[in-house]
């Protein structure tokens, strides 16, 4: 009977070693053949195919050393991050006035924030906004919350991760009470509503259109 594949392996024939320098030969080609196919240069140079996909830290370092506000108070604004919201601090002119005029001026700055592009250090850092830069805000109608502001658009057409970030960003603002929650209406007739800024929201922003309480 003759052997097929590898049963030459061991087999306890007499003459094999006649034929292992043969053997040898054709798995030397074959490996060099594999090798040609896989694309693998036959040189001893190290091949540079390049670093490694790199994680973004979602963490600006030095915080906002280009700000050049003078008298300048801090605030936290959310941006988008590895398909979560992360907070980043920013550097802005303090509003002045009434409680009412200061609560809208706040309102207004945060979300100016929000349409800025990220700065060098967060574009590094992997941070993104996805507020669009058509929506205003503005203030409360009379018969709305004392808390509520109208936007220029319904919140739940906004994009989803444009909603949660203005959410977070309004939640944690000192002169809108840092509610961690904001009580968002449209240009239309219908009622204010107050959304979280939950843990959830955070890590799945996606949420953020089903998470009004009313």
């Amino acid at each position: 009977m003759t052997r097929t594949g590898f049963g030459w392996l061991g087999s306890g024939r007499r003459g094999t070693g006649a034929r292992r320098p043969a053997a040898a030969l054709v798995t030397a080609a074959a490996l060099a053949l594999a090798a040609a196919g896989c694309g693998i240069r036959g040189t001893s140079v190290p091949v540079d195919a390049g670093g490694a996909p790199s994680r973004v830290s979602c963490k600006v370092a030095g915080g906002d050393p280009e700000s050049t506000v003078p008298d300048g108070v801090r605030v936290t604004v959310y941006l988008v991050c590895s398909s979560t919201l992360a907070q980043v601090e920013r550097t802005v002119s303090p509003p002045k006035g009434t409680p009412a005029v200061t609560r809208l001026q706040a309102a207004r700055t945060l979300l100016n924030e929000l349409q800025k592009q990220p700065s060098a250090d967060e574009d590094e850092a992997g941070f993104s906004s996805a507020m669009p830069d058509d929506v205003t805000v503005e203030a409360p109608r009379k018969g709305d919350p004392a808390d509520a502001v109208r936007l220029s658009v319904r919140p739940d057409d906004l994009p989803s991760f444009a909603l949660a970030q203005l959410v977070c960003s309004y939640g944690a603002a000192p002169a809108l009470g840092r509610t961690r929650a904001a009580v968002l209406g449209g240009p239309d007739d219908a009622a204010p509503q107050r959304y979280d800024c939950s843990a959830d929201v955070l890590a799945n922003p996606d949420i953020a259109q089903n998470n009004a309480l009313g």
